[in-house]
């Protein structure tokens, strides 16, 4: 038998499609089918200027638009030599590991709503919320976060905004813990997860996996740790990875409980952010008509969905000649294939959300 899960199914998490070959209920295949968001993104880089593209690359992964904004103005940086004040890394720290928290409590909430059990989604989409409206006065905007600039950020933090940060710090950290106990160790929610499609860290690194995912099969590789970039240095954080404490390593439990210690993790960061953030200039002065130097150039971070690449070339003009950018989640429905074999076909949600896959990043 053969059934079209997607391109609009709510548990696909965007226009996603899958082809599953099933006996009764047990999947022999599931192949993605993808494409049906595609906007040739990476070709309008080259029609709009360096400083034109920042509002595009917001929707390369909308639910996590700041790390967007980061890489590009990153490799714009790298080309044309320009340095970012301390100040600015700081601010821009700032929004990335608050983006990160935003981005993960939507996988974990949706991931146990897909499951079957609602009430969690609605805890993480209040905090959302709280995290909504500091977005707001920070850039304006809720979803396509748009802070970041080539040199550094748009304008300083609000009056009064690091407090608020801290209030929500201080309301958050405890309720991890309270996640902990409605979630993670729910003995429904584990028995929908533990043990279900692990990938060992041979496959996660033969399917370049990224970030969580590839975490979650016990390697421990950062693009903050590894190849540290920004102000990261001067921070203190662990990188959580899985262990198998559930099931078996590398499984739907673990890359959900990776993201749920990244979130405690984000909150430390943050919490130096706010002690360490020099005074000083937010942005480099950068020439409004940019023309880099002929070359190219080849940077990452690390986004919500892991390390994130930019690869941009300059032919010395106004605007970029090629620009090619590489996303976690496009490798991670390399995997989908491979690890749905013979699970039962209510499986396949579970891996999709713990995958974290984000449309957009797969069709750019």
């Amino acid at each position: 038998m053969t059934l079209s899960m997607g391109p609009q199914h709510p548990s696909t998490h965007g226009v996603l499609r899958f082809v599953i070959r099933a006996d009764g209920e047990v999947m022999k295949e599931a192949i993605p089918d993808i494409g049906y968001l595609h906007r040739s993104i990476e070709k309008i880089a080259e029609k709009v200027g360096w400083h034109g593209f920042i509002p595009y690359t917001d929707r390369v992964d909308y639910v996590a638009a700041m790390f967007c904004n980061h890489g590009w103005s990153f490799a714009c940086e790298q080309l044309a030599g320009i340095e970012v004040p301390k100040r600015a890394e700081y601010c821009r720290v700032i929004a990335d590991e608050l983006c990160r928290i935003h981005s993960h409590l939507l996988s974990v909430g949706s991931m146990a709503m897909d499951i079957g059990a609602f009430t969690p989604f609605t805890h993480a989409i209040r905090e959302r919320e709280y995290l909504n409206d500091l977005f707001e006065e920070l850039c304006g905007a809720r979803l396509t976060f748009h802070y970041m600039r080539i040199g550094g950020v748009g304008w300083d933090l609000p009056t009064g905004w690091i407090d608020k940060l801290s209030h929500f710090l201080d309301r958050f950290e405890p309720l991890v813990d309270e996640y902990d106990r409605l979630i993670s160790f729910n003995k429904i929610f584990v028995e929908r997860l533990a043990g279900v499609a692990p990938v060992t860290a041979e496959e996660a690194i033969d399917f370049n996996l990224v970030g969580p995912n590839l975490r979650a099969s016990g390697v421990r590789y950062d693009v903050r740790k590894d190849e540290p970039y920004s102000v990261y240095p001067e921070l203190e954080f662990d990188v959580p990875i899985g262990t198998g404490e559930k099931g078996i390593v590398g499984d739907c439990f673990d890359r959900y409980i990776v993201r749920m210690r990244e979130m405690r993790e984000s909150c430390r960061i943050l919490r130096q952010c706010i002690t360490q953030i020099p005074d000083g200039p937010v942005i480099a002065k950068v020439p409004r008509n940019l023309k880099p130097p002929a070359g190219d150039v080849y940077v990452r971070l690390e986004s919500a969905r892991g390390d994130m690449g930019w690869y941009v070339v300059s032919d010395g003009t106004a605007f970029p000649h090629r620009c090619k950018i590489r996303t976690g989640s496009f490798s991670a429905i390399s995997i989908v294939p491979k690890i749905s074999r013979n699970l039962m076909i209510a499986d396949l949600i579970a891996v999709i959300a713990s995958l974290d896959l984000v449309a957009p990043e797969i069709d750019r």
